[in-house]
Order: structure tokens, then sequence, then C-alpha cells
């Protein structure tokens, strides 16, 4: 009996393994001569290289020092680093024997042209949206682009996960196939947005908070997450910045890399601002206007002038009379660049007290920034901040956290700042 039993479960276990192959399976599409780079239209290019930086497809597929497309960036998945591969028309190493038809199938279906199972550490779940018209463009930029010969290092993934069939499994709960559809009711500036968020952007991939196996939380869309110790902010309404993000401000914020009430970008929201450089000015206001709908930011108009004005009164509250240590690391560092005396920020000088990284819930962005500071490249140009990693003490920047959430927020204390700090100096190129 028991014998039977045995048999029974393993036939079963074979039947089940060989249906998920077998629903796994996609074929391998036949590979192209490199096509010569004249054999695309130029304003088609073009178009393509605009739409690449709205997904800033750079940031992934470039490596630290590495050749532009080139690959081997490695991505952080929680379950072991992937490498982004080769988007160069190399005809060995990279995409330069993919037909147009195989890109389309990468970018919608997540099937590469071998027919291998993509991992989602390339979005194509948002992807799957962009129009055909627009994967065209891609494909057209991406193929005009120098070949560089370029093997990315292999994927740490432990097994089984690093079986691409079982990527079929994850699909079935997590992919929605499709492109982007109007939304009715909703005007063409806003369904515009939508299209460019959602799909090349993938705004929620780094916004939204993904449960144990890596999918998006649908139930906590733009709810904001951690990434590489630092936090991707809240997009909607529960973002606690003082001042709602109205349409305005993050249009100053996605067009420039800065807001005068919220900050200026920092980390790789850096690079993500500067794909959006490529998008005309249209684009990226219709990208505000879909978030600022999101957001509710309409509705906490009444409130602004309050909120500002408790912010500031709280801005220029003088440290000088505080003996407690973080306060006179304030002083020291960090007062000569941002103190604010007026009824209203100054662009030049971003407000510690109106900032999101200072009233966000975690603070790796915040530890972050004091440690490796913004380059004049990042956020807002022309601004710059010097990193203090090597000037100052763990203890010397948990006392300016704890200084700064209390005295400059209504925000509760942040939790576990040393243990935050200490993960922050392994990733900051600045720490000593």
């Amino acid at each position: 009996m028991l014998k039977r039993i045995v048999i029974t479960v393993v036939v079963l276990a074979l039947v089940g393994i060989g249906g998920l192959f077998a629903l796994a399976w996609r074929p391998s599409l036949a590979p192209i001569d490199p096509p010569a780079a004249s054999a695309f239209p130029q304003d088609l290019v073009a178009r393509g290289k605009q739409l690449a930086g709205a997904g800033y497809c750079a940031t992934c597929h470039t490596a630290k020092g590495g050749q532009v497309y080139a690959g081997g960036f490695g991505l952080e998945s929680g379950f072991g680093t992937i490498y982004s591969t080769n988007i160069t028309p190399d005809p060995d190493t990279g995409i330069g024997r993919w037909s147009e038809a195989a890109f389309a199938r990468a970018m919608h279906d997540g099937v590469a042209r071998d027919g291998a199972h993509l991992f989602p550490a390339f979005p194509y779940t948002h992807f799957a949206k962009v129009s055909d018209d627009d994967v065209k463009a891609l494909y057209a930029y991406f193929m005009t682009r120098q070949p560089v010969k370029a093997v990315a290092p292999p994927n740490t993934l432990p097994f089984p996960l690093s079986i691409r069939a079982l990527q079929v499994g994850w699909k079935l709960l997590f992919f929605d196939k499709g492109v982007y559809q109007a939304q009715a009711g909703k005007s063409e500036e806003w369904n515009r947005g939508a299209y460019l968020a959602e799909g090349l952007g993938h705004c929620s991939a780094c916004h939204t908070p993904r449960n144990g196996l890596g999918g998006e939380r649908k139930d906590a869309l733009y709810a904001g997450a951690p990434i590489e110790g630092w936090l991707a902010p809240a997009l909607n309404a529960s973002n606690p910045a003082p001042l709602p993000w109205t349409q305005d401000d993050l249009y100053a914020y996605l067009r420039s890399g800065a807001s005068v009430h919220h900050g200026v970008a920092a980390g790789s929201m850096s690079e993500v601002i500067q794909g959006l450089a490529k998008l005309p000015d249209a684009d990226v206001r219709a990208i505000a206007v879909y978030f600022a709908d999101r957001n509710g930011s309409a509705a906490q108009a009444a409130n602004a002038d309050q909120a500002l004005a408790r912010a500031m009164a709280l801005a220029q509250r003088d440290p000088g009379v505080v003996p407690e240590h973080g306060a006179q690391v304030y002083l020291s560092a960090c007062a000569s660049c941002h103190y604010n005396g007026g009824a209203a920020p100054l662009p030049a000088r971003p407000e510690l007290a109106l900032s999101s990284t200072v009233n966000g819930p975690d603070p790796g962005s915040f530890i972050h920034i004091v440690l490796g500071g913004i380059g004049q490249n990042d956020g807002m140009p022309g601004a710059y901040m010097p990193g203090f990693g090597k000037s100052l003490s763990d203890e010397d920047i948990a006392a300016l956290a704890a200084y700064l959430r209390g005295s400059r927020t209504m925000q509760p204390p942040w939790n576990d700042v040393p243990a935050a700090i200490a993960g922050a100096r392994k990733q900051s190129p600045a720490a000593p």
C-alpha cells in the first residue's frame, strides 16, 4: 500500500513538472544578420532615444565604469544578484541578431530570443504596456548604438530559483499582459502621463512595496518602499511631506531635479531626472498631472499656507541655544547652507523642515545623502552638497538625525538609525 502511494505521488509530481515545463516552453526566434544603422529612419531613432530616457534604460544596462548599454549592472533582488544584459547591437554578446519581433517579445512577454523566460528584474510587467510603435522606436535606437562586446557575470540566484522555466508560475501570479488602455473619464494628458509612468517609466517598480515573492503589492500601489538602502517615497496620499506634492511641484522636480517645497533629487532618482530630460515638456507635465491626481494634492491645497508657516517656524528655531549634540553637528555642518530666515524657503537653500527626506518614514535616504552628499550633476543643476562620510562619525550622524527629526518635523523618531547608518556605510563610496 505504501509503495503504491509513493509511486502515485512520484508520478503526479513528474506529471506536474512536465506540465509546468510544457506551459513554460517558448520557441526560439531565428537570428538575423545585424541590420545597418542606416536602415532605420533618423526620426524613429530620435524618438527611441527619448523613450529610452523615459525608461532610464542606461541606468540598469550600464555597469559602473562600463560602456553604455553594455550590461553587467548588478541588481539585488532579495533572492540573489541578477546582472543586466548587453543591449548594444553586438552580434555575439548583445542583441545584434535579434529581430524586431524578438525584441518586442522580450518587452511585451518577458521572453528572450532563445525562448528563455526573463527574470522580472527586467520590468517587463511594465514594458508590456508600451505600444507597438514605441517598441519599434526603441528597437531602432538600440540597434543603431555602437556595438560593444561584453558578457554579463553569471547571476547568483540559488537553485531552484535559477530555473527560468519556473518564471512562468511567477507570471501567472503577477503578470498582467496587454498594452496600456486609456482610462475613460480621464483627460488625454492624464492618460499620457499614466502611459509613461506605468509603462516605460515603471515608477511603481521602486515606489511600491513587494510581497515575499517579489511581486508588487497592488493593495499598496505607490505607498513607498525601501530600495538598496534608500527610500523610494510614497507617491500617493500617504506621503508625509508637510506640503502637498502639487502638479507644479511635481513638474518642477521631474523637470529640474528640485522642488523648493520638497527638496532635491538624489541617488537613483537623479538618474531618472536625467532620463526624463530627454522628454518634451508636455510629457513631463503629463506625468505630473497623473501623480498629482493620484496623490490627492488638490484636496490638501486649503491647508498649504498653514503648513508652510508651521514648517518655517520650526526652521527658525535657534540651534545655538540647544545643548544637544545633534544641534551642534547641525550648526557646524549644515546651518550655513540650509538656514532659511524668512517666511518662505529659498530655492538655493533646501529647507529641511519641508524636506520629504527628513519627513519620510525611513532614515535611509537621509543617511545616504549625509554620507555621500549630492553632486553637481545630481538634483538641481549646479547645486552641490559635500558628503560627510569621512568627517562625521556614526554617533554624529545619529545625533543629527534625531535633532532634525525632532526639531524640524512633526513626525515620530526614526527607528534603528545606528543599524541604518552601518548598512549605508557599506554601500557609500564616501564611507571611510
